[in-house]
């Protein structure tokens, strides 16, 4: 188990990361840092070279399908209930340059 962590390990760690704590914050910190250290080091205990590494608690598996290819709609059955049609094309209204 680790002894923890210092207020003047917190305070020298937040000068390396240039965050300027403030007094009250230096206070809140090293207690919750130190829970912090304990709580991995307990993992750490736990961990052994027969558990292999993971990311997840739980497996995971691929809720996606197989990309299998299958036939589609042809042209004209897709274009067969369009409300207008133009070219072998959906015809739309145009939205865009109505003034020009």
């Amino acid at each position: 188990m680790s002894d923890g962590i210092s207020r003047a390990d917190v305070a020298h760690l937040a000068n390396l990361a240039r965050i300027d704590l403030t007094d009250a914050e230096l206070d809140r910190l090293t207690p919750e840092l130190t829970v912090i250290l304990e709580s991995v080091a307990q993992v750490a205990e736990v961990a052994d070279v027969d558990v292999p590494p993971t990311s997840h608690a739980v497996p995971l598996s691929n809720v996606f399908r197989d990309d299998v290819v299958t036939p589609g709609l042809t042209p004209e059955q897709a274009l067969a209930a369009a409300p207008a049609v133009e070219q072998q094309r959906f015809a739309v209204p145009r939205i865009l340059g109505e003034e020009a």
